[in-house]
C-alpha cells in the first residue's frame, strides 16, 4: 500500500514571499507592502511564522520612501533646469 502525503501550505507564506519579491521591483513597492501586510495578518491568525512577510513589509516601506524621495528630487531638479526665455 502506498501512503499519501498531504502538504499543507502555511497561511500567508506565499503572500509573504510575493510581497518580499515585489519590494525590490521599482513601481511595485506599494503593492508589495499591501501583499506583505495581508500575508503577515494571515500568518498571525494561523500562528504560523511570519518572518518573510515582516521582511517584505519593512523592505517595501523603506524602498517606497526612497523611491518617492528620488522621484521628488528628480522632478524638482528637472523643473529647475528649464531654460528661461
Amino acid at each position: 500500500m502506498t501512503s499519501v502525503e498531504t502538504t499543507t501550505a502555511t497561511p500567508g507564506k506565499i503572500l509573504g514571499i510575493v510581497g518580499f519579491i515585489l519590494a525590490f521591483i521599482p513601481y511595485l513597492q506599494l503593492p508589495g507592502l499591501i501583499v506583505s501586510i495581508i500575508g503577515f495578518n494571515q500568518a498571525k491568525k494561523a500562528g504560523a511564522p511570519r518572518g518573510l512577510a515582516k521582511a517584505g513589509i519593512i523592505l517595501s516601506a523603506i524602498f517606497l520612501v526612497l523611491f518617492v524621495v528620488i522621484l521628488v528630487v528628480t522632478f524638482s531638479l528637472a523643473a529647475s533646469q528649464t531654460p528661461s526665455a
